[in-house]
């Protein structure tokens, strides 16, 4: 199989369904950005993530791709005019988020109270989780945007929201776990 296939030379791409659109339509940016969260995902476990977190994050990558795939389809062609579904696309369910949140909240029982907002940085490991989660904040922006236009399955704003949750608190552990320093922000006062 040949990875070029030229069709998107002229600055369009097939959606799931064949559909083209325009490379820079709110879709591709969409679906684009999560591509790229997984992409920083995939670095962040390369880096010193314990064993647990590390499995937790292939899940979460998972179904980063599971969003991918309902974002890159286009929704006519997703459904049948009876209402079922004509493409086999998997979905994010409850659970999805409700690992998320359980996750967050094994973390939170190790960690001191947050009293300030803390300054990205440390340790490369938690820079590259903090830089994971502004670009979940991104992907979470995007998917709004293209939810206004086109709707999808509300469950995945959820999963993104909780994701870039999930994701400060997974930097407050890492951390605590690579002994950094967690800086408070405290803001300057006029003088």
């Amino acid at each position: 199989m040949k990875i070029y296939t030229k069709t998107g030379d002229k600055g369009t791409t097939a959606l799931f369904g064949g559909t083209r659109v325009p490379k820079h339509h709110i879709r591709i940016e969409s679906y684009g950005t999560v591509d790229e969260l997984n992409s920083h995902l995939g670095l962040l476990r390369d880096q010193q993530v314990d064993e647990h977190s590390r499995k937790i994050l292939i899940r979460i990558q998972d179904r980063l791709f599971t969003i991918g795939s309902t974002l890159a389809t286009d929704p006519e062609k997703a459904v049948l005019k009876s209402g079922k579904q004509r493409l086999d696309i998997p979905k994010i369910s409850r659970e999805d988020i409700e690992l998320l949140e359980q996750e967050m909240d094994k973390m939170n029982e190790h960690l001191p109270p947050m009293t300030h907002f803390v300054l990205p940085g440390g340790h490369q490991t938690v820079s590259v989780c903090h830089v994971a989660r502004c670009v979940c904040r991104r992907s979470e922006r995007l998917a709004t945007a293209l939810y206004e236009i086109e709707p999808f399955e509300e469950l995945i704003l959820q999963y993104l929201n909780r994701l870039s949750d999930y994701l400060f608190v997974l930097a407050r552990k890492l951390t605590y776990d690579v002994k950094a320093e967690e800086v408070k922000w405290i803001p300057q006062k006029e003088s």
